[in-house]
């Protein structure tokens, strides 16, 4: 995925603030945390990881689906915008 080899840092630094998310489900778990701070937690982990998602699925359409920068590409860039929209909004 050379995609995500340009962008590997700042995927790589999403996975660590996904880490901690997920350590502070499990502190949470483990001090006996009330249902819903754990829900809580739960969630904002689960939109990570959507987030995350995302960008790694807008980043695939661009790069394996449609060549941005090709002549005669505009409504394939198109179709694929609005499939970045549709993508960007399931994963909110």
């Amino acid at each position: 995925m050379t995609h995500t080899v340009r962008e590997k840092q700042k995927l790589l630094n999403r996975v660590r603030r996904i880490r901690g998310q997920v350590e502070a489900v499990e502190r949470a778990l483990e001090a006996e945390a009330g249902c819903a701070q754990v829900m809580h937690l739960i969630a904002a982990c689960r939109g990570a990881i959507n987030g995350l998602l995302a960008e790694v699925l807008e980043d695939h359409v661009h790069a394996h689906l449609v060549a941005r920068d090709a002549p005669g590409e505009a409504e394939h860039g198109d179709a694929a915008e609005e499939l970045v929209d549709i993508i960007h909004s399931y994963f909110k």
